[in-house]
């Protein structure tokens, strides 16, 4: 069956190009038309308190989106006036200040001290806004636009919602400059270490093409992440150009055995299809062990990217075939030599030395996993984002002016009388750190009918038997403090009202935080697990996975035991990230050696013979890989002023150097050492009558070659 397809698909390239192009511009409309998610809080699992209170804010009240607006200087007509206008913005739901409660005749002087406190500082003044969609929304996005655009210079629009709206222009200015990047450095490193100048592009043309029908297919998902958005592009670009490598390798080896090149493109194409499903294996499991965190963000990138890797490996099949040979005679026309460098002496060194680098491997564990476990990470969200940001500026005059670093909102039913509430209100208000509390019952009493209060600050506080309330906190997101307030704050709601719930972005990062450090252990342990039984099933091993991926995890190590040694602080989502996705990308790496050292140790040589003739075949290949994601990544790393991609970024481009090093310099030891218990561990691991073990063995093999 694959055969008469393979042979098809080599008969007609250009139909195949061009039914490759209509599915292209598909995509770019699919790629299009899917929405880009910015709120990172939205990923927290919907069970949770703090997600099922986002959810009330958002229906009845059409308050899941709250921005403080500070007018400095100005006086009370133009706040007034400015009030009205925000009021008519199609998507803001409501807009609160002194006018609301007092009107705007009585002077501040004579305002009682709890609500000149809350709307009053020295030089300003602060009006609440409220919107009827989601803080992510695209009804919230223009809502904010246009209430920026009512602003003068002398105002200020602070809010987590305001900080998305910064990150979205933020993400969308950049991504195409990094793109363009990993784009132009990945052609410079494949123009250095392959023969033709051509081939490059032809390459890039079929991931490109590969890229683009992932983004399109995207749309089946309804919606991605900003951080999925900004890293998938240049992260399938690094981890499946492997698989073009091998297929043009093995072009290269059968066109010495046929006439048509058409031919030995079809042969080529049956042989390569079943090895590089299997090589890619540990990638898709690397990326599919992110789907189980609960963080529905893991989720995201997992599946985009493990669906990347399938239809990276499609199009290495179907696609690219048909471009080589449209491109046979210039790939062909304009060769080159490579320049990469010989290991040669490198590689006798090590062998000759194997078991002082054994002992260095161990070694290198012991300040690689203590620095690792105590590397230092953050959670607040605006801490990723640049300092001169119109969001950041106008939180940090929040902070300053008000003493507001967080707001939390408490959700409940509308049924407590008067006196209770405000006892309620006063046991909230006398939690440390707590500046003010906004409540209803705080403007009314029980002398005071409700229809004799605005119907505006009821529409505000209760609809539907429930009602909120507004706690500013003195305390930041994601700090100790906040985190030891939040539970106090809860203990004494629960006590009044045991089906209320607190939400806001403090109570939601501290979700974030409990939740964040369960899925790294857990999308860790899954991960080599699911390594662990490939690279078994490929070897026929108990104790190659093992070696191997002991190899990767110390790269690992290293990698994320570095911010500890420079003093940095880095986001939450990095290690979880990194350790899947360094695991599943670079132990291919590992698998090349260790398959070419078998094929050479069933080939009749001796151990030490063996070690360096599949280390000198492994160099060029694995060194190519490494640098094609290191400039891939590299690239974002640099030029993103989001310091949650530019991290991620960083750390996969410096992994990649690391594996690449730790496989070139350290591996040939652990296996010269290694291989007595290797062949009593492993299935024919020295026969060279038995078939290869698994096809995924024979696919890095051939790419060696």
């Amino acid at each position: 069956m694959l055969k008469k397809i393979a042979h098809k698909l080599t008969r007609k390239p250009k139909i195949v190009m061009l039914v490759a192009v209509v599915f292209l511009i598909l995509s770019i409309f699919g790629s299009i038309a899917t929405r880009i998610n910015y709120d990172i809080l939205t990923y927290l699992p919907p069970d949770l308190d703090s997600a099922k209170g986002e959810k009330l804010l958002e229906e009845p009240f059409h308050s899941a989106a709250t921005t403080m607006l500070i007018v400095e200087g100005m006086p009370p007509e133009y706040t007034n006036s400015l009030l009205k206008q925000i009021e008519q913005v199609p998507g803001v739901s409501s807009a609160v200040w002194i006018s609301n409660l007092t009107g705007i005749q009585l002077p501040k002087e004579f305002l009682s001290e709890n609500i000149r406190d809350m709307f009053y500082s020295e030089n300003s003044t602060m009006m609440i806004v409220q919107y009827k969609m989601a803080g992510a929304s695209q009804e919230t996005m223009s809502a904010i636009e246009q209430v920026r655009r009512l602003c003068n210079e002398k105002c200020f629009l602070a809010g987590f919602s305001v900080l998305i709206k910064d990150t979205k222009e933020l993400v969308d200015q950049e991504l195409p400059f990094y793109v363009s990047l990993a784009v132009v450095l990945s052609l410079a490193v494949m123009a250095l270490t392959m023969e033709s100048w051509v081939l490059p592009l032809a390459f890039m043309l079929s991931i490109g093409m590969a890229i683009l029908y992932n983004f399109g297919t995207n749309i089946f998902l309804g919606q991605i992440s900003y951080i999925t958005e900004a890293i998938a592009a240049v992260l399938q670009l690094g981890v499946t150009m492997d698989y073009s490598i091998f297929l043009y390798h093995r072009y290269e080896e059968e066109r010495h055995n046929y006439e048509d090149p058409r031919d030995a493109m079809a042969v080529s194409i049956e042989a390569a299809f079943t090895s590089l499903l299997s090589s890619s294996l540990t990638t898709i499991a690397g990326f599919l062990a992110l789907c189980f965190m609960r963080l529905l963000l893991g989720r995201d990138i997992g599946i985009v990217m493990a669906k990347g890797v399938l239809l990276g490996i499609t199009t290495v099949v179907v696609v690219l075939p048909a471009i080589l040979l449209l491109l046979d005679g210039p790939i062909r026309k304009y060769t080159h030599r490579t320049f990469i460098p010989s290991l040669d002496r490198a590689n006798r060194f090590v062998v000759q030395h194997s078991k002082a680098f054994l002992v260095l491997s161990v070694l290198l564990f012991i300040p690689a996993v203590y620095a690792q476990n105590h590397t230092q990470l953050y959670y607040k969200l605006d801490r990723a984002l640049p300092r001169d940001l119109p969001s950041i500026v106008a939180t940090n005059k929040l902070k300053k002016d008000y003493n507001m670093a967080s707001t939390h909102f408490i959700v409940m039913e509308n049924g407590l009388p008067h006196d209770k509430m405000m006892k309620l209100i006063k046991e909230l208000e006398q939690v440390d750190g707590i500046e003010s509390v906004v409540a209803y019952d705080k403007f009314a009493s029980n002398a005071i009918p409700d229809f004799f209060l605005p119907q505006d600050l009821l529409e505000i506080f209760k609809k539907d038997g429930m009602q909120i309330m507004m706690l500013n906190s003195h305390y930041e997101s994601a700090s100790d403090q906040v985190a030891k307030q939040v539970e106090s704050l809860n203990a004494i709601l629960k006590s009044y009202d045991p089906n209320a719930y607190m939400t806001g972005e403090a109570v939601l990062t501290k979700d974030l935080i409990d939740t964040a450090s369960v899925d790294f252990r857990v999308t860790n342990y899954i991960s080599i697990a699911a390594i662990l039984l490939i690279v078994a099933l490929t070897f026929r091993s108990l104790s190659v996975p093992f070696l191997l991926v002991a190899a990767i995890e110390l790269a690992i190590f290293i990698n994320q035991g570095i911010p500890y040694f420079t003093d940095t602080v880095i986001p939450f989502i990095n290690p979880t990230i990194i350790g899947c996705v360094q695991l599943g990308a670079t132990v291919d790496y590992a698998i090349l050696m260790t398959t070419r050292f078998r094929e050479e140790l069933q080939s009749g040589k001796e151990r030490k013979e063996a070690i360096l003739t599949a280390a000198g075949a492994s160099d060029a290949s694995i060194i190519t890989s490494a640098l094609v994601l290191f400039c891939s990544t590299l690239g974002v790393g640099l030029i993103s002023k989001i310091e949650i991609i530019s991290g991620i970024c960083m750390m996969l481009a410096r992994g990649s150097i690391i594996s690449a090093l730790v496989i070139l310099f350290l591996l040939p030891a652990l296996l010269m050492v290694c291989e007595p218990l290797l062949a009593k561990t492993s299935l024919n691991w020295r026969n060279p009558k038995i078939k290869k073990a698994g096809a995924a063995s024979e696919a890095a093999a051939s790419a060696s070659h």
